[in-house]
C-alpha cells in the first residue's frame, strides 16, 4: 500500500511498504500541535516582562525570522522527504563532520524539549500540590522543582517513553483531537479576555510601550518563549516521508503552521496586555516586575481575577493536555534523531535497533535519561526555554546552508517547491538564526557551547574506536562549523546580552552587534558554500541516505 513518490524525489517510501497515510490536515495539525505546547501558557507574561507592550512586535518579528527558516525547509522537505530529515540533509551536502555537528545540536535541542513541557505542567499543577517553589533568579521570578516535583517529573518522562513504546499508534489516532482541543482553548482565552475586559490604556502604562527599547524587544524573541513557541513547525519536515503528497503537504504544513500560530500568538499577547487589571499594574510598578501573587499560571490568574472561573479550570486542564501532547511528540522526535544519526553512520548502531513492535527502545531510553539530566541545571520553565530555543535554532541554521549547497550540487534534481530569490532568503534565515542565538545571551550560549564541545568529545571517542565504519570525517567540507560556533561564542561573550552581571563583557551595543553578526554570517555562509562536497560525493551520500531510509522502512513495516 505504498504510494509512489514524485519523480526523482527520494523518499523513505522508495522500495518499501511505508504507509503514507498522513494527509494535508494531519501533517498541518502535527506541526500546529507541536507548536502549541507550553509556550502559549507562559510566553505572554514572560514577553511582557521583558519587552512591555512592545512584546507584540517581538512576536511578529520572531514569526518572521522563523518563517525564513521554515521556507528553506519547505524546499528541502519536498526534495528529500525523509523521516528525520533535519539530521539527514546536512549529511548529503557536507558529509559526516557537519552532519554529526548538526545532528548533535538537534539532539540536545529536542531531548530538552520534553522536560520543558513537564516543567510547564508541574508549575500549573502547583495549584494542587507542592510541585514547585517560587524563587528569584537574576531578579526574575521563577518556579523551581521541589523534591515532589522532581519525582513527578521522572514519572511523567517515563509515561512519555511508555506511550511511545506501547501506544504510539493509538496516540497518533487522537492527535488531531488533541490539537483541536488546544486550538479551541486558546481561542476561548483570546475571545474571553477581549470581551470581558480590555483596557487600551494598558499599552502605554507604567514605563511605556517599549520600556527597554530594541534591547528588550529582541531579547524577548530569544528568551521569553517566543521563538520556542514556533519551533514545532519541524514536524512537517520530520514526517515528510510519511505523507501522501509531499510536494503539496510539506510546504502547507511547514509554512502554514507558522502563519496560523503567529496570528494566534499576536492576538493572545494583545488580549493579555489589554485584560490586565489596574491594581495588578499599580502593584507591579514596572513591566519587568509584572507578576501575580500566589498564582502558578498567568493566564489562569487573569481568568480568576476577571471572574471567569470556568476558563481558569479549563486552563488548568489544558496545562496538562497541551504540554503532554507536545512532550509525547518530542519524545518520539528525540528517539528519531538519534536513530537517524545512527543510520547516517556517525552514532552507535545500537541506537537504530528496534523491537519487534518497531520501537527504537535504546533511543527511547537514552531520551529518558537525557531528559532527567536536563532538569538539574534548568529546574524551571523560565530557565530552560532560552536554552531550548537557541539550541533548536542553531540546529535549524544548517538548513539554509544545505539549501544553497544543493542548488549547485544537484541543480537538475526536481524541486516541486522552489524558494524564489536565489540566496536572499537562505542567507536571511542563516543571519536570523545567528541573531537569535546572540540575543539569547551569554548565560545560555556558554552552556549551549559546552554541550557542543561534549558532542565533539563523543565524536572523537566514537571515531577512535572505529565507529564511522571506515568512512571519512569529511573535515574539509564540514570544518566551517568550528569558526561558526566559535564566532558566535566570542560575540556573545563580548556582547551586551543579557547583562554584564552575567559574566559577559558588555562591549557591544545593540546597533554595534548587528553588523558583526552579519559579517560572521556572510563569512560562514560563503565558506560552507565554497567547501561543500563535490556533486559526485553529494549524489553518493544522497543515494546511500535513501537506501538506508528504505531499509529502515522495510524493517519497520515487517514488524
Amino acid at each position: 500500500m505504498s504510494t509512489a513518490p514524485p519523480t526523482d524525489v527520494p523518499s523513505d517510501a522508495t522500495h518499501s511498504d511505508l504507509k503514507r497515510h498522513i494527509g494535508p490536515v494531519g501533517l498541518l495539525f502535527a506541526s500546529v500541535g507541536s507548536i502549541i505546547g507550553s509556550g502559549w501558557l507562559f510566553g505572554a507574561l514572560d514577553a511582557a516582562q521583558t519587552a512591555g507592550p512592545a512584546a507584540i512586535i517581538s512576536w511578529a518579528l520572531g514569526a518572521l525570522l522563523i518563517l525564513f527558516i521554515a521556507l528553506c525547509y519547505a524546499e528541502l522537505g519536498v526534495m528529500f522527504p525523509l523521516s528525520g530529515g533535519v539530521v539527514r540533509m546536512p549529511h548529503i551536502s557536507f558529509g559526516n563532520f557537519a552532519s554529526f555537528t548538526s545532528g548533535w545540536i538537534t539532539y540536545v535541542a529536542v531531548a530538552t524539549t520534553a522536560p520543558i513541557e513537564v516543567e510547564a505542567a508541574l508549575q500549573y499543577g502547583t495549584k494542587y500540590a507542592d510541585f514547585t517553589d517560587q524563587s528569584t533568579v537574576n531578579g526574575e521570578t521563577v518556579y523551581t522543582l521541589t523534591g515532589l516535583g522532581y519525582g513527578s517529573a521522572v514519572v511523567l518522562m517515563a509515561v512519555f517513553v511508555l506511550v511511545n513504546y506501547f501506544g504510539i499508534r493509538w496516540f497518533a489516532r487522537i492527535n488531531n483531537a488533541l490539537v483541536t482541543w488546544k486550538l479551541v482553548i486558546i481561542v476561548l482565552v483570546i475571545v474571553a479576555f477581549f470581551v470581558t475586559a480590555f483596557h487600551g490604556s494598558n499599552f502605554g502604562a507604567m514605563d511605556g510601550f517599549a520600556p527597554d527599547g530594541p534591547h528588550g524587544i529582541f531579547t524577548a524573541i530569544a528568551t521569553s518563549g517566543i521563538v520556542f513557541s514556533f519551533l514545532g513547525f519541524r514536524q512537517g519536515i520530520e514526517l515528510a516521508g510519511e505523507t501522501d503528497n509531499p510536494r503539496r503537504n510539506v510546504p502547507l504544513a511547514v509554512v502554514g503552521s507558522v502563519l496560523v500560530t503567529a496570528v494566534i500568538y499576536i492576538l493572545l499577547q494583545v488580549a493579555f496586555i489589554g485584560a490586565l487589571p489596574g491594581d495588578v499594574l499599580s502593584d507591579s510598578g514596572s513591566w519587568a516586575n509584572l507578576d501575580f501573587a500566589n498564582s502558578f499560571g498567568p493566564l489562569a490568574a487573569i481568568a480568576t481575577i476577571l471572574g471567569l472561573g470556568w476558563l481558569a479550570t479549563l486552563l488548568y486542564v489544558d496545562a496538562v493536555v497541551s504540554p503532554g501532547d507536545t512532550g509525547l511528540i518530542y519524545t518520539t522526535v528525540t528517539s528519531r534523531v538519534s536513530y537517524a544519526m545512527s543510520r547516517n553512520g556517525n552514532a552507535p548502531k545500537t541506537l537504530s535497533r528496534t523491537t519487534r513492535s518497531g520501537a527504537p527502545l535504546v533511543s527511547l531510553l537514552l531520551a529518558f535519561v537525557i531528559g532527567l539530566i536536563a532538569f538539574l541545571p534548568f529546574p524551571s520553565w523560565q530557565q530552560l526555554v532560552g536554552f531550548v530555543s537557541s539550541a533548536t535554532v542553531l540546529s535549524f541554521a544548517s538548513g539554509p546552508l544545505v539549501l544553497a549547497a544543493l542548488r549547485r550540487q544537484m541543480p537538475d534534481r526536481e524541486r516541486p517547491f522552489r524558494l524564489p530569490g536565489g540566496h536572499v532568503i537562505p542567507f536571511l534565515a542563516f543571519y536570523g538564526s545567528n541573531l537569535i542565538v546572540y540575543w539569547s545571551g551569554w548565560t545560555i550560549v556558554w552552556k549551549l557551547m559546552l554541550a557542543v564541545v561534549l558532542g565533539f568529545v563523543l565524536l572523537a571517542v566514537f571515531y577512535a574506536f572505529g565507529g564511522l565504519r571506515g568512512q571519512s570525517l569529511d573535515l574539509r567540507s564540514g570544518l566551517w562549523a568550528l569558526p561558526w560556533l566559535g564566532g558566535l561564542t566570542l560575540l556573545s561573550y563580548v556582547g551586551s546580552y543579557p547583562e554584564p552581571a552575567a559574566g559577559n563583557l558588555d562591549l557591544l551595543s545593540f546597533e554595534g552587534a548587528l553588523p558583526l553578526v552579519l559579517l560572521l554570517s556572510a563569512v560562514i555562509y560563503a565558506l560552507a558554500y565554497v567547501t561543500r562536497l563535490s556533486p559526485e560525493a553529494a549524489e553518493a551520500y544522497a543515494a546511500e541516505t535513501v537506501r538506508e531510509a528504505a531499509a529502515e522502512d522495510a524493517e519497520l513495516s515487517s514488524h
